[in-house]
């Protein structure tokens, strides 16, 4: 069955290779390192080394408190962080600089994996959340490089799909050393699938661990004060294609209510911020882009954040929190960065990617789900103009994460007896 899989990669590689030419158009960064896709990865220095795979934002912010922990427990190792994306190879710089290295990971091609490790030669993997690579797990098992699943989720919508290939996807899960579930359901629809139950453990999930810097608050008090302080302000953070539209429909009734009302909007992708610019500009509001130091006058009703690696800042400087990617079905993103700074939250009807931390926080009274535009806009208007519900929510919500730390040090203590 893999070499089944590994003819049909190797017929799509013309089709990966335009896919990335045409992200490059509208994201130059696509368009670099392509050797590295075929696991031509600079020869690292005879020393051990520690792989860390987080496809891209989010799973290098997930990543991000493990990545610290082992490069504070094992500094006789050196770490290796691969990402798919150059977002997340960019997330991946603004948070531990030089004390990683970087590249991308290759395609799950035969050759291109054997060739990474080659040149690689790490004495762990880990692999963040669940990312099922057939041919990269078996040639880890082949070089005796044990492989670990971290943070490891998977909903019913993709165990589903993984049951279209149980011999492929049991032959894998077999092969990965240990796995740390972030819940029960992970655990138990893992292990449906053929994972070995004693290598599964739940260890709950390490983004509850990250830590929201001072700096982030600092510099977003710095931003408040350079607006009008009293100011309402709300923030749509990670939107995507389509959903835009309907958050600037939401502001333009919130600002029938409330006049001064500002809307931070971030995108989630960077090959989209210019045209979000002019979704903004056609809505007919005044806009103040973060990339050009605009200043958010009091005409200003929206400020684009266009930049990479600020999202905390802009959180830190808004009164609450939408969760993009909720709105149209893409599956949403972490509120728990939000709820980590004591922000009240509002996400779509479309959260399944992050089903279970969403279930934990309306367990706690921490967010609150709209189905549309006018539930969004009047949950906006309701809570930006009651401040003390605004504050009782984003308390429960920080004390949700707060309950839920420690997942890094469970996790750790596993692979301990992996290294």
């Amino acid at each position: 069955m893999r070499a089944l899989y590994s003819a049909l990669l190797y017929l799509l590689i013309p089709l990966a290779l335009l896919r990335l030419l045409w992200r490059g158009l509208r994201a130059p960064a696509y368009l670099r390192r392509w050797g590295e896709r075929f696991g031509f990865v600079p020869v690292l220095e005879a020393r051990p080394w520690i792989w860390v795979h987080a496809v891209s934002v989010g799973e290098v912010q997930a990543a991000a408190p493990l990545v610290t922990a082992l490069l504070e427990r094992y500094p006789e190792y050196e770490l290796l962080v691969t990402t798919t994306t150059p977002t997340g190879a960019m997330q991946g710089q603004r948070l531990f600089g030089q004390r990683v290295r970087h590249c991308y990971l290759p395609w799950d091609l035969p050759d291109a994996v054997a060739r990474f490790l080659g040149r690689v030669q790490p004495r762990l993997g880990l692999i963040m959340e669940t990312e099922l690579w057939p041919n990269l797990i078996a040639a880890c098992q082949r070089r005796n490089i044990p492989v670990a699943l971290i943070n490891a989720r998977l909903s019913a919508r993709s165990a589903a799909r993984y049951r279209r290939v149980p011999g492929l996807t049991a032959a894998t899960l077999g092969r990965v050393s240990w796995i740390g579930a972030q819940t029960r359901a992970d655990a138990e629809r893992l292990i449906d699938l053929g994972a070995a139950p004693a290598r599964v453990t739940v260890t709950g999930n390490t983004k509850f661990d990250a830590v929201i810097p001072g700096s982030a608050r600092e510099q977003a008090e710095v931003l408040r004060r350079g607006w009008d302080p009293a100011r309402p302000v709300w923030i749509a953070a990670s939107t995507h294609e389509g959903e835009d539209e309907l958050l600037l429909a939401a502001h333009r009734r919130v600002r029938a209510r409330l006049p001064q009302a500002l809307l931070i909007l971030v995108p989630r992708h960077p090959e989209r911020f210019a045209r979000v610019a002019g979704l903004v500009e056609r809505a007919g509001f005044r806009g103040a882009r973060r990339s050009r130091n605009e200043a958010v006058t009091s005409e200003a009703a929206v400020y684009l954040g266009d930049t990479m690696g600020e999202l905390p800042v802009l959180l830190a400087a808004a009164d609450l929190a939408f969760v993009g990617g909720s709105l149209v079905p893409v599956g949403g993103h972490n509120p728990l960065e939000p709820a980590a700074l004591g922000l009240p939250i509002l996400c779509g009807p479309h959260m399944f990617n992050f089903s279970g931390i969403v279930q934990l926080l309306e367990a706690a009274g921490a967010v609150r789900t709209v189905a549309d535009v006018a539930e969004l806009a009047a949950a906006v208007t309701a809570w930006l103009e009651d401040a003390s519900e605004r504050a009782q929510w984003g308390e429960r919500a920080r004390q949700a994460v707060e309950a839920n730390r420690g997942a890094r040090d469970r996790v750790l203590q596993h692979l301990a007896a992996l290294l």
